[in-house]
């Protein structure tokens, strides 16, 4: 089984920032806390600069350090008083030894003492590799970066403004970042490749959300995941390791959701195919690739759906039995829905798979669409090439996201450290990365399908609920594919009333459009308001 060994290019997105209002009161001193204090031999040497060193020769500390500042943001007519706290929690192992510092950003509002305690909701991006920079910058916190509408990801970065699609009224939250990603590192014996894994990755982020919770005193807190593209595997893996070690959770969000890695990236599964045909078919809606286009982009989106598990299945289930009359048949009615030529798909033995079509579709315009968001496009050296020269929608909102953290930690939040804040680093964790998991009975798996693992929490733990939401323009985890791996869950009949399914006209990220981001905002709200009120 050939599995591709960067996974997703999960999320590089874009715009920037400036520091926004100034702090209601005058920057605190940095707070040091340790589970082991005075333990010398767990400090690094003193001298911390303001922001990140060129050099990556520094090492990350076992001494668990943050920095607390208190904001507040107009929100809806009234105010959001809150903590901003970047830290770091000290990962250990059964020995007590230190093995990892990962790094957080958490955001507590301003409670009255005495009532109910708040939600509190852990959320990460995927990869592997990505830091949780892009949630963390581009969807729930108090603050995003200023995106007023698509077609301003181009061009020069954008700046921090007040979140009015924030969550925090509802939840506190913490972005975690992975080891080797962020400023999140091994310490002492440890190295990379002890985190670099499915099942490594699960026990250090296991370990970081139950030190935060025992370090903050939130054990009575009702628990939240929340994770996008690869963060989707990892959330499908942890409501299975967390309800091992007792962390009940009460709910998970899975956004851009890839839970079977081999139905994403195998070319040999028939599924894969059948996976992304509907996104190959929204795609062409939205550039106007469908002759007497429909005008409701989700009953089109249906219709692809049907058809693409239903004759189109069917058609590549027959293989070299699928006559000469049935394969053009098939074709004619595939790129009526595609907005390719029948005889594109034919040369493709009806499989053209995603790096052609994103070449294919626009070619005679000398164009190509984006993998993370389709109605990005990208114009290639060479029209006639088989897939695409970059990623356009990639390319279109990186830079700014990366300035935007490096600006608002190490400037306005005024976090201190010798390391650089990483928030890709495929070249040393995508090729690393083990992708056998242990599912629950001791299966082992090839390659990870944590739908096993969230599939039997949900039956450990009915009370548990599950929002997915997907991008109708995500080619890089589509939104069929999600809907396939929830569905072949083996659910009891009243454990599938507990998820919910949600779809927008956006991309891998869906929070970058704002109407999307306002839909989106609207279904998390009424997601928490069914389980905490």
């Amino acid at each position: 089984m050939r599995i591709v060994a960067t996974l997703l290019a999960t999320v590089a997105m874009a715009v920037a920032l400036p520091s926004h209002a100034a702090d209601k009161a005058a920057r605190p001193q940095p707070a040091k806390h340790s589970d082991e204090p005075g333990n010398a031999a767990d400090a690094t040497p003193s001298g911390s600069i303001a922001g990140p060193d060129k050099s990556e020769t520094a090492q990350a500390s076992a001494t668990e350090y943050s920095v607390s500042r208190h904001r507040s943001i107009p929100f809806r007519g009234a105010t959001l008083n809150y903590t901003v706290t970047p830290g770091t929690l000290t990962i250990r192992n059964d020995e007590g030894e230190p093995i990892a510092s990962m790094f957080y950003t958490a955001y507590v509002l301003d409670a009255p003492k005495g009532g109910k305690p708040r939600p509190i909701t852990f959320l990460y991006n995927g990869g592997p590799g990505s830091s949780s920079m892009w949630l963390h910058m581009g969807s729930y916190g108090p603050l995003k970066v200023d995106v007023p509408g698509f077609d301003t990801l181009h061009g020069e970065p954008g700046h921090l403004v007040p979140n009015q699609d924030t969550i925090l009224d509802r939840t506190d939250m913490v972005f975690l970042d992975a080891i080797g990603t962020g400023l999140s590192r091994p310490l002492g014996k440890a190295t990379g490749k002890d985190f670099w894994s499915v099942d490594g990755d699960l026990d250090a982020f296991a370990r970081g959300i139950q030190r935060y919770l025992t370090l903050n005193n939130r054990w009575a807190s009702p628990k939240f995941l929340l994770g996008e593209s690869y963060g989707t595997t990892r959330t499908g893996g942890l409501t299975y390791v967390l309800q091992q070690r007792g962390v009940q959770l009460a709910g998970a969000t899975i956004m851009s959701t890839v839970l079977d890695i081999p139905l994403l990236f195998d070319p040999s599964v028939d599924q894969m195919h059948v996976n992304v045909f509907p996104t190959f078919a929204t795609t062409a809606w939205y550039h106007n690739r469908i002759a007497n286009k429909p005008a409701d982009l989700d009953a089109f989106a249906k219709e692809a759906q049907a058809f693409a598990t239903g004759p189109y299945a069917a058609a590549l289930a027959k293989g070299d039995r699928l006559t000469p009359e049935e394969r053009n048949q098939v074709a004619q009615q595939a790129a009526a829905l595609i907005g390719v030529s029948p005889e594109f798909l034919l040369r493709n033995n009806l499989r053209p798979g995603p790096d052609r079509f994103r070449k294919e579709l626009l070619r005679d315009q000398r164009r190509t669409v984006g993998r993370l968001d389709s109605r990005f496009d990208g114009i290639d050296a060479d029209a006639g090439g088989e897939g695409p020269e970059f990623d356009a929608a990639n390319e279109a909102i990186s830079g700014a996201f990366i300035a935007a953290i490096n600006n608002y930690l190490f400037n306005d939040l005024g976090y201190q450290t010798k390391l650089t804040y990483r928030p890709n680093f495929y070249s040393g964790i995508g090729p690393a990365w083990d992708w056998k998991h242990k599912a629950p009975g001791n299966a082992r798996q090839f390659a990870a399908n944590t739908s096993v693992d969230l599939s039997q929490a949900m039956r450990q733990n009915p009370k548990m609920k599950l929002l997915s939401l997907n991008g109708y323009y995500d080619m890089a985890t589509p939104f069929a594919g999600a809907d396939y791996d929830l569905e072949h869950m083996e659910l009891d009949p009243a454990l599938k009333a507990n998820i919910t399914y949600k779809y927008y006209p956006s991309g891998h990220m869906i929070y970058i459009e704002p109407g999307s981001a306002a839909r989106l905002r609207q279904d998390i709200d009424a997601f928490y308001d069914s389980i905490t009120r």
